[in-house]
Parts: structure tokens; sequence; C-alpha cells
């Protein structure tokens, strides 16, 4: 048969097996393959590695020097291969119980055996990411609500293409019309709404049947329009959502218990005006006795100095829509602030997909090992809220897709309800 690039040879285990390449083939490592089981039908299978064999030339024969005719006869190519399992009656993936027996043919894996094994999506109701690698006539379509639903992780060193892969799969969320929030520390993600003018890699895109594209439906919000000019909206944060825990944690110098009951103070006064404002929250605070108090005032101040509150503003409705991602461009601005922005916007966000006042959504982190560390390696507002989404959000239709290339400092308890990495 034209497809038989093997045989199975010698000891055979459940998990892998060895076998010998044919001459013709030119069989490589990653290629999948399969194997006809006696009792489970086609198994797919994938090489592990290959290795060059020649009895003639080892350390005990190397005194004289054999023709070429006995070095072709006696070369032979190895190849072992992992298996990953057959489709039951169910449409469960499993791993044969019985091995394969020795003689046993290896062909070619066709696509559809691939996609049937891998559970990988058609066209029409997939997010497309590439071609699979070691069958390039394969194209990878993934399944849009189970990404969603379970979660997704992006892990790898800096320069492996991390915003890259993130940016592809925006893109497609994107052509489903499902909405995305992505939260960009260093400004990384504004160039989706421009289409990509670098001839050699529009000349690679080709190969993946797709073409350079902008999308004009991205929004990218900032707090900070001088520093991030090209930025389409100022981000505001509601003043009068703050917690008094939010409070204590955005304050830049530490508050004693005295200053503590200050404030608790004037924050029940200041919510008895309805709408209030961090100058009528100074205010307030001025007209208490004691030096206490302006301690309390210099902090508030620095913080009033951040323009984090400074005008309309930044609700869920507005960043969440069917068919747009929002980008909180978060470039220029200090970490702490940084903290406190996504954990107040996460928690927005999160009470709104409960109540049900916006459409299910994915939300983006980059650099997540900044907004929530592993314990014991550092401390963020944000670690509760996005510990909690990460464990309560695929009931809501919020799912989480974290972006590390620290993925040792990143808390566990999030990366384990990362099903998808």
């Amino acid at each position: 048969m034209a497809n038989v690039v093997g045989i199975i040879f010698g000891e055979v285990g459940y998990g892998d097996f060895n076998f010998v390449v044919s001459e013709e083939s030119d069989l490589q490592k990653g290629a999948y393959v399969k194997v006809k089981h006696q009792r489970y039908g086609w198994v797919l299978a994938q090489v592990n590695s290959i290795t060059r064999y020649n009895e003639l030339y080892t350390l005990n024969s190397l005194t004289t020097t054999p023709n070429h005719k006995e070095v072709e006869d006696s070369e032979r190519i190895i190849a072992n291969a992992r298996v990953i399992g057959y489709v039951d009656e169910k449409g469960m993936l499993k791993v044969p119980k019985i091995p394969f027996k020795p003689g046993g043919k290896v062909h070619v894996a066709d696509s559809a055996l691939i996609k049937r094994s891998l559970g990988l999506r058609s066209k029409s109701n997939g997010l497309y990411l590439g071609v699979l690698d070691g069958n390039e006539s394969t194209p990878v379509y993934i399944n849009v609500n189970k990404l969603i639903q379970k979660h997704v992780s992006v892990l790898a060193k800096t320069g492996a293409g991390k915003s890259y892969t993130v940016g592809v799969l925006v893109e497609e969320l994107l052509e489903k019309r499902i909405p995305v929030v992505i939260i960009d520390p260093h400004g990384e993600y504004a160039s989706l709404k421009h289409p990509n003018q670098n001839p050699k890699e529009c000349e690679l895109m080709r190969k993946y049947g797709i073409a350079s594209k902008g999308y004009d439906n991205i929004v990218e919000y900032t707090p900070y329009l001088t520093v991030n000019p090209a930025a389409d909206k100022k981000f505001a944060m509601d003043f009068t959502l703050l917690k008094t825990r939010d409070f204590f944690d955005m304050l830049p110098t530490k508050v004693t218990d005295s200053q503590k009951g200050i404030l608790f103070e004037a924050i029940k006064t200041a919510k008895g005006f309805g709408r209030y404002t961090i100058d009528d929250l100074i205010n307030i605070i001025k007209d208490y006795e004691g030096k206490a108090k302006w301690n309390l005032v210099t902090s508030l101040e620095m913080v009033k100095e951040t323009n984090i509150f400074e005008g309309k503003p930044t609700t869920p409705q507005d960043m969440v829509k069917k068919g747009m991602a929002s980008i909180l461009n978060l470039r220029g601005v200090q970490p702490d602030i940084q903290e406190l922005i996504v954990s107040r916007l996460i928690s927005n966000i999160f009470e709104a997909r409960k109540r049900g006042e916006i459409p299910p959504l994915l939300l983006l982190i980059e650099e997540a090992h900044n907004f929530c560390p592993e314990r014991g390696l550092g401390q963020a507002l944000s670690s509760r809220i996005i510990r909690t989404v990460a464990s309560e959000g695929r009931k809501f239709g919020l799912g989480l897709c974290v972006v590390s290339q620290r993925p040792a400092r990143v808390d566990k308890n999030v990366l384990s309800q990362c099903n998808t990495q």
C-alpha cells in the first residue's frame, strides 16, 4: 500500500511502539501515523523520534571500511511513536488496553482520522488557529464554546509568540461576534486595528488561506490619553463604587487604625449625598478634628492626581458588546494603580455578567503574573477577583485567558482552572 511507512517490531507497550521506517518514506518527527488494531480498529499515533542505525559502523568494526553496497543494505531507520488513541462508539478518545502486534503495518494518518481523534472542529463552528504541525493538510479549528467556558492559558518565554497567538484568538472571536476585554499593560494589542503591511508576512499568510486585515470593531481605552494619544477613549473609574477595602489598598501611605476609622465615617457621610467625588470625600475629612486626618488628605490628593476618576465613568456595558473587543491600555500607569483598576474592572464585569446585563465574553489578561501572583511571590489587589472568575466564571459565561512568560509566578489556583493551555 502506498501509505505504508513502516513495520512494528520488538517489544510493544500500551503507550508507544517502535517501527522500522520503509526506505521510500520521507517520514519526519511529529508526523501523524495510524495502525489497524485487531480489536479497536484504526488507532492514531504521533512520531516522537527518528534514529538511523547501521551495525557496520560500530566502535568494534571501524578497522575496515565497508563498501557502499554493504552500508546501504545494513542501514535502518527506526522511529518511535506515541499512541494518541482511538475513538470509541460513544465518540470518546481512548488508549488501547491491548498492545499492537509486532509486524503490524504503520500507515500515514489521514486528515479525517486526525480531526476525529483530536476533536478538531469544522470551519463553520470553530476558531481557525492555523494548520497542524506534523500534518499541514489538516486545518486546526477549535471549539469556541469549550475554549471560553473552560478557560485558557498561553504560557511561553519572551519572544516565543504569545501575543501573536492570542491576537489570532481575538481575531477569530471577533469573526464569531464574541466580545473580548483585553487587559494590556504595555499597549501591544492596538495593532489589531490595523492590517499587517509587512510583505513577507502577507506572503506567508497565503499559505494558511488568510489575508491581512484590520478590525474597526476594536476600541482602545486608557486612563492617560497624554501617554497613549492613539487610544480611542479615556478610561475612568466610578469613585462611588469603591469599597472601603479598596480605599485602604489604594492609598500610597500606610493607614493607622484611627485613620481607618476617620475614612470609614467619611465614606458613610459621603454616600449620604448619593453620587460624590474624591473632592467631596477630601473636604469631609478636612472637617474632622485632630492631626491624623492630614495624612489621609495627603494620600487622597495623591490618588486624585492619578486622574483615574476624572471624566465619565467607563461601565461594563460600554466595554462589553457583541462583536467588539475592548483594550484597556495601562501603559504609563503605576503598578499599584494598575492593580486597583484591574480589580475593580473585573469585579464590575463579573457582577454585570451575573445579572445578565452584558453578553458572554472572554477576559484576556496579559502579564498575568503581575495581577494574580502565586502566593508567597507577591501580592496584588486583583488576585482575589481573578481567582473567583477562574473558579466560578464559566457558570456565568465569563471565560478567562491568562498570558504569561513566567508561569511559575502565576497563581496555581488560576492556572489549574485553565483546561486549554
